[in-house]
């Protein structure tokens, strides 16, 4: 394994990027934030990115405590790769740069990959901070649907796919719409009034969705 390369300045910034600054280590975590991910379909959800590069990267983060490997029991006997608790405060970074980075989004470009769960993190923040309410969210787009453990203190905050239990409520939006959550640009509240978005569900949190 190589030596980690730094900046070599006693800078906390500095630091931090000498653990995270490589290119695609914050990809990497933003999949498992969705909880223990696969090789293969860590590959799969990075379009891009080639297998060596991965390899080394996942490596670099396990040396550096930011993810771990284990094996699954059978009949599974795949290695997954998970975040550890150290791993999981980059939540928040995450959540801000792609805050910063959302103005830059524009139209989608016809080489851009996309992956519903992409969507999970912007959203996640938006709902939390105008619910104030914790639970299972189960979000369906065009592209597909994913699921938000909203006030999740520690584990997976999302998932893919349809929510693996009965969810709390069930939000059903364009891309476009849940971009604009997603900057701020437009409020749950104001996207269930003005018909774009629909909020499913009797219970606590999707009366919290919806203004009820």
């Amino acid at each position: 394994m190589s030596p980690r390369r730094s900046y070599d300045q006693y800078c906390s910034t500095a630091r931090a990027l000498d653990v995270v600054g490589d290119r695609w280590t914050l990809l990497i975590v933003r999949e498992l934030l969705a909880g223990p991910r696969r090789y293969t379909d860590l590959h799969a959800d990075l379009p891009g990115v080639s297998t060596d590069v991965l390899a080394s990267r996942l490596r670099d983060m396990e040396r550096d405590g930011l993810t771990t490997r284990r094996r699954l029991p059978p009949p599974g006997a795949a290695y997954v790769y998970e975040l550890t608790s150290r791993g999981r405060e980059l939540l928040p970074v995450l959540q801000a740069l792609g805050a910063w980075g959302g103005p830059a989004l524009g139209e989608r470009r016809p080489t851009d990959a996309v992956r519903a769960h992409w969507f999970a993190l912007p959203l996640l923040r938006t709902l939390e901070n105008e619910s104030a309410g914790e639970g299972l969210v189960e979000v369906r787009l065009e592209e597909g649907e994913f699921h938000l453990w909203l006030g999740a203190e520690d584990g997976p905050v999302y998932g893919e796919g349809a929510a693996p239990e009965e969810p709390d409520a069930r939000l059903v939006l364009d891309a476009e719409t849940c971009t604009l959550l997603g900057e701020g640009y437009l409020t749950i509240h104001q996207a269930v009034t003005e018909g774009r978005a629909e909020v499913w569900g009797d219970g606590t949190l999707a009366k919290l969705l919806r203004g009820d």
